[in-house]
């Protein structure tokens, strides 16, 4: 006979930003409430969204998620009939009535800002954390582990580099006692895309302008042209791995800006093709050392098939050898189950 575990407790969570992920995020929650209380034990409600734009909405008894997508989607803002709060989004993370704050505010790729104090904020007050941001990955990793331990918080982080894609927690989970040596792969599908398109004989400014129209490349795409958000990608992951102690400036970064229809074909006719490659090792010195350049790739090679928004990361150990985890063509579904994925863990961890 099946059981249906009876809810005893509520699980509060403070959503910083409400973009695209948070916004996916919050109909899975919608989806899959019932379903939650049934297996974990816990309502799980909203009870602060802070956004950059539309206001910020607080109400420690719960915040009708279904009212506030209907008018973000709708309107593009809160409706008059939510009213809005005064309390600033730090004023949320100080002040506001929460379990779990989920940091989802737009990446300052240079800082990591705000998200590193709203984390810390957090943290202080003895709440945990799930970041989908990782500017605060691979600006402060080491520092906020270090304080979620001491405060004994949960710090859950999964979505940074690969949407909802396991790489963390398969590395945490499944290869115990293995030492991670080397971190590879091709982490920006911005670029992969771009590449792919040029070497379909598209110009540049059509491509990005298709791939804004996708909704996939930034209004300013320099960031992932210019390799900023694979040196940021880079970062984190060997911050959570190997420990690495890096920041995204430390990265030797090239990106994608200077590279030809002519480059393309001629590494065509070596039987190439050029990908924009991660990869981070450490030296006979101890030191970690991070690179992030577009390299040709021979069309033997696995990651030659990495196409359009494909990525892909490669993770050598000492015990396993190397592991490689492909992500196909993510939406922003997957980015919103790596959050989802990580809330589960808060609730039966």
């Amino acid at each position: 006979m099946n059981t249906i575990m009876t809810t005893q407790k509520t699980k509060k969570l403070a959503l910083m930003g409400f973009g695209n992920a948070g916004r996916a995020f919050a109909k899975l929650l919608i989806e899959k409430g019932k379903q939650i209380e049934e297996k974990y034990g816990y309502n799980v409600i909203v009870t602060a969204i802070a956004t950059g734009s539309r206001g910020n909405l607080v109400n420690s008894t719960g915040i009708d998620l279904a009212a506030a997508l209907h008018d973000v989607e709708t309107e593009e803002a809160f409706s008059s009939h939510m009213p809005l709060s005064q309390m600033s989004t730090m004023e949320i993370a100080s002040n506001a009535d929460y379990d779990v704050l989920v940091e989802m505010t737009p990446l300052n790729i240079f800082t990591g800002e705000p998200a590193i104090t709203h984390i810390e904020t957090a943290f202080a007050r003895g709440r945990d954390v799930i970041t989908a941001n990782k500017g605060p990955i691979a600006w402060k990793f080491a520092k906020l582990r270090d304080m979620a331990t001491r405060k004994g918080c949960r710090f859950f982080y999964e979505t940074t580099v690969m949407d909802g894609t396991p790489v963390f927690n398969l590395v945490e989970k499944t290869l115990k006692l293995a030492e991670v040596t080397e971190v590879s792969g091709i982490l920006n599908s911005t670029t992969n895309y771009v590449l792919e398109e040029m070497a379909a004989g598209k110009s540049y400014d059509e491509i990005i302008k298709n791939g804004q129209a996708m909704g996939f490349i930034e209004a300013d795409p320099a960031m992932d042209i210019e390799g900023y958000d694979a040196a940021a990608k880079i970062t984190a992951l060997l911050n959570v791995l190997m420990d690495a102690g890096i920041t995204p400036d430390k990265v030797e970064r090239k990106g994608i800006e200077d590279i030809t229809l002519a480059d393309i074909e001629a590494a065509r006719s070596r039987g190439c093709v050029i990908k924009l490659l991660c990869r981070g090792s450490r030296g006979q010195d101890g030191t970690v050392k991070a690179s992030v350049q577009p390299q040709e790739i021979p069309l033997t090679d696995m990651l030659a098939s990495v196409n359009s928004t494909t990525s892909v990361v490669s993770i050598t150990t000492d015990l396993m050898k190397k592991i490689s985890i492909v992500e196909h063509e993510p939406e922003i579904e997957q980015t919103a189950y790596g959050i989802f994925g990580d809330l589960l863990r808060v609730l039966s961890e």
